[in-house]
Parts: structure tokens; sequence; C-alpha cells
């Protein structure tokens, strides 16, 4: 796994946050055996924790702990989706080092957007001591028994900032969000430009992300005289997701091909990962991109440089998301009054429109 270092850096940051090595890390090999992976693997994430300042490096002394304040509200925790898949890893790193320089550790969770594991998670926190928590919530477009945790957190006073989308619930949240609704209206809005007149769409049912980008690219739609075809549209969700991505079932968007695309000559695609499987598709049964179909989505991310087909991705200003979190976390933690921020997209053109 290409991020399978950040991964371990994640675990050897709580390590370090419970005061398990209170003066210098285990060596390599020790790392190697007690976690199961490659000393290459242990090389890049200690490297990882010298660049955030946690430990240092001296010749014939091994990885010894930088001292800190002590541990206890110095800290703050984040929770995403996903710690070393797709667009999450660089966002990490944004907030880890915006965190660092100002003296604070960080403990990494993974939820996997299952509300189950969210709330195991939550209860965690709320056991310990935290000085703030940075938290893409999970399946934002569907209700969440989780409110009450949340709840519990903003009385105890823990300032708390959500990625992509926060719940409509908690009123007074601070959220970091990308303008979906912008980016769905601008990527069919480029292929109504190009001529297309029937565009198909494949969307995330259960985050807000997925439900924003469909009514913009509705919208776009909508605006250009062009009719509102429900049977263009396919809805994908947080499962369909997993046994695409992890276990290479292409039943879904076989099933998008035959009843979904039809007569259609191009596809807004929710994110970049499902564009990547689509358009491999499409070329697997001869289909031309873009020449019989174009495809724009969402992320600009590897997926859209790696593709046989290079994407036509919608970005936003790099190191924009994690930085822009981890500076309103801080100034809450400071006292500050913060708003919710929306960061804009902008597309990028390659081959695949």
């Amino acid at each position: 796994m290409a991020f399978k270092y950040l991964r371990l850096a994640a675990e050897l940051q709580a390590e370090l946050s419970a005061g398990t090595f209170p003066d210098k890390l285990p060596t390599e090999q020790a790392l190697c055996e007690a976690y199961q992976v490659s000393r290459q693997t242990v090389r890049q994430a200690l490297e990882y924790l010298v660049e955030l300042g946690l430990i240092e490096k001296r010749q014939g002394s091994g990885s010894r702990v930088v001292r800190r304040r002590s541990f206890g509200t110095d800290r703050v925790a984040v929770v995403t989706s996903y710690i070393d898949d797709y667009i999450f890893p660089s966002v990490l790193q944004d907030i880890q080092r915006v965190l660092v320089r100002r003296g604070y550790s960080t403990l990494l969770f993974a939820t996997n957007n299952m509300v189950g594991r969210e709330r195991e998670i939550l209860q965690e926190l709320l056991r310990q001591p935290l000085g703030g928590l940075i938290v893409e919530g999970s399946k934002t477009a569907l209700p969440n028994p989780n409110l009450d945790l949340y709840e519990k957190l903003d009385r105890a006073g823990i300032p708390m900032v959500f990625l992509h989308g926060g719940y409509r619930e908690l009123e007074n949240s601070v959220c970091v969000s990308d303008d979906n609704f912008g980016g769905g209206y601008l990527a069919a809005r480029h292929l109504i430009t190009r001529g297309h007149t029937r565009i198909a769409g494949i969307f995330k049912s259960d985050d807000i992300q997925g439900q924003q980008r469909y009514l913009g690219y509705l919208s776009a739609v909508r605006d250009a005289g062009l009719p509102l075809a429900d049977s263009q549209v396919l809805w994908y969700t947080t499962e369909e997701r997993r046994f695409l991505m992890d276990y290479g079932h292409n039943d879904i968007l076989t099933h998008f091909l035959q009843f979904y695309l039809k007569d259609c000559t191009a596809v807004v695609c929710y994110n970049d990962e499902i564009a990547d499987r689509l358009i491999r598709l499409l070329l697997s049964k001869s289909r031309r991109v873009p020449e019989d179909v174009a495809v724009v989505s969402f992320d600009n991310s590897y997926y859209s440089d790696l593709c046989p087909v290079r994407i036509t991705s919608l970005a936003h200003e790099a190191h924009k998301m994690g930085g822009l979190s981890a500076q309103l976390l801080m100034d809450q933690m400071a006292g500050e009054k913060v708003r919710s921020a929306v960061i804009s997209w902008k597309l990028i053109h390659k081959g695949s429109s």
C-alpha cells in the first residue's frame, strides 16, 4: 500500500501521546517485528515523525523523543474516513504540519465511513483529555446516531472543525467544505459547452458532497434547457464503493453502462476513483474516451493522471483544505470566533473531455 508508512506513523504518534516511549523509540528492527512491516516502511514513518518534529534521529543513539508540553490537552484528534487512501494522506499531512508547528501532537483515527466505528472513536475521545477535534463525519447525508456524542464534546468545551460536510443538526458547528454545488455546475457546464446534450451522472448517495454535486450538475442541465432525466443518474453507497474499489467487483458500473449511459455522450462522476474505474471499463468495451463518452470528475487526484486516459477533473488550491481546517481549530482554541469556510473548485482540462 502506497501510504502504509502513514498508518504506522499514526500508531507511533498514539504511543508517543500515551507516553509509551518516554525517551526514545525502539530500534528499527524491533519496530519491524512489533508492527509486522518492512524496514523501508519503518524508515519512512520515522522520517515523517522527524519532519513533524516529534522525534529526532542521532547517529548511534536511535530515534529520541522531542520534549514537548505535558501530554493531555495539547493533543488534537483528527478523525477521517480513511488514513492511507485516496486524497486523505495529503490532507492529513497538511493538518499535522500546522498543528505540530504550534506545539500540538495529533491522534489519527479512521472510521472507514462507518457510523459504528465513528461512535467507538468518539466514545474513546470523551474518556481522555483533548484539546480539539478535526473530524470528517460518517455518511453525512444520512441521519446519524452519534449526534449525542458530538453534543457531549461540545458541552465539554472541545473545539471542533468538520471536514467536507457536517451534520445539519449541529447548528453552530464549523465546517471546511468544498463548493460542491458550484463544482457540479461547473463540470456539467463544461460538457454542455462542448456540445453534449445528454449527460449522465454517477454520485455517492450517503455523503452530503454527492448530493450537492448532483444538484449542481442537474441545475446546469436545467439552465441549459436540457431535459432532466432521472434514468441517467446512478447512485452508489459506501458499501458498494468498497466492493468496487477493494474487491474489484464491476457489477455496478456494468449496470450503469447497460441501463443508464445508453445514448448519453458524457458523464459527470462523483470523484476520480470512480471515474478511473468507469474509463477502464469503457475502454475494455471498445468505447473511446472522449470520442464516444466524455468524462469529468472531482479531486484532480493521482487517479486522474494514472488513468489510461487522463481525467478532466476539478481541483482546489493545494494544501487549502488541511491547512485551513487546522488554522480554524487553532483560532477556536485561542478563544476566537470563527466561521465555516467554502473552497472553490477549478476545472483542470485533460484528455477525458
